[in-house]
């Protein structure tokens, strides 16, 4: 079994990959322009006070953080609470309607201001829509990953699958063919949709929150940080929830578990640190930068948004659990609703 799921390490390793590719841009994307293009316009504009509130963000930001994706990874130990129960199927509905919301009224739309920012030049940035060119093929690789991994899983299970079946004799004059193995296969198949779920998913919230903690540690004005701060935390806490929920499915071993808890939890802060020590050069309105932002953030969006609707909710809403219950189905649809309706309206802040 262990030989089975070994995409957990490779998932690691991505992300440590994605940070890299991040933090080798930044040199670049730091070359702060003059003008209206400096991000330093308007009246609000108090270095010492920021600083303020932006150690307090990190500090806020990875106690919501860790407060949100840990929460799930308790609920086993709660009868009412357990994977397979009613209530838990409610809450993590709220939470995949939070993740969609974060893609499409968050991700998305900062990925086009970045892309259409008039700090770019006319060619080709204002003369094709790159951020759902790019969206669309991050969702496709999506798609991709989950494919080849069920492709892969599938080559392995068949030789596992003969020694499996068991022959039961009933009577004298016939026998039961019982294939025990494929049970045993099917269950196996769902834990590893659940690990590559809990994996993707969590990279495009990573790549997303290192740019959000990149941005609002770069900043200098009190005013967008105050309420930005307050938005966050909220938006990482329903977040972490509905990763810590992919998590829990996922069945992962505790190391595992202590890994991918920390790169969420750790980014957005680790992100704030890096801009408040790159603020006096780096300039998230230089043509760079928001080149660099603009695209990893299309990337972001297509991920996010492929993971909720198809893995999440359609896994969910169209699996046995909710479609013998219409009540049950009925209460997963609101709690839709109001976490993405609540994601929705924090947009307004962050």
């Amino acid at each position: 079994m262990a030989s089975r799921f070994t995409s957990a390490s490779a998932a690691e390793l991505l992300l440590v990959a994605i940070a890299g590719l991040l933090l080798s841009a930044i040199p670049a994307a730091a070359v702060a322009p003059t003008g209206p293009c400096d991000g330093r316009s308007g009246g609000c504009h108090d270095p010492d006070a920021a600083l303020r509130l932006k150690v307090i963000a990190i500090f806020a930001i990875l106690v919501a953080s860790m407060i949100g994706v840990c929460l799930p990874l308790v609920t086993r130990s709660l009868p009412m609470l357990h994977p397979d129960g009613k209530i838990f199927t409610v809450v993590k509905a709220f939470s995949s309607g939070v993740i969609l919301a974060t893609g499409y009224m968050h991700v998305l739309p900062d990925s086009f201001d970045d892309l259409t920012s008039p700090c770019l030049p006319e060619t080709p940035w204002h003369k094709f829509p790159f951020t759902t060119f790019v969206a669309m093929l991050s969702a496709v690789f999506t798609l991709m990953v989950d494919s080849f991994a069920t492709s892969i899983h599938g080559k392995v299970a068949p030789a596992d699958r003969a020694a499996d079946v068991v022959v039961v004799v009933g009577d004298a004059e016939s026998g039961v063919v019982v294939a025990a193995g494929a049970d045993k296969d099917g269950k196996d198949r769902k834990l590893l949709r659940h690990r590559v779920v809990a994996q993707v998913l969590e990279l495009g919230i990573v790549v997303h929150s290192v740019i959000i903690g990149l941005s609002l540690g770069a900043s200098e004005n009190p005013c967008t940080i105050r309420p930005l701060v307050a938005a966050l935390c909220f938006h990482q806490l329903f977040e972490g929830m509905g990763l810590g929920g992919c998590i829990l499915q996922a069945e992962y071993k505790l190391k595992t578990k202590a890994v991918m808890v920390f790169f969420f939890s750790f980014t957005t802060p680790f992100g704030i640190a890096l801009g408040i020590g790159l603020s006096n050069v780096y300039s998230g309105n230089s043509p760079t930068a928001l080149i660099v932002q603009g695209l990893l953030n299309a990337c972001s969006a297509g991920l996010l948004n492929y993971m909720a609707l198809v893995d999440l909710l359609a896994a969910d809403f169209l699996g046995p659990k909710l479609q013998s219950n219409m009540k049950l189905q009925f209460q997963a649809y609101v709690a839709v609703l109001l976490g993405a309706g609540f994601m929705s309206l924090m947009a307004k802040w962050a």
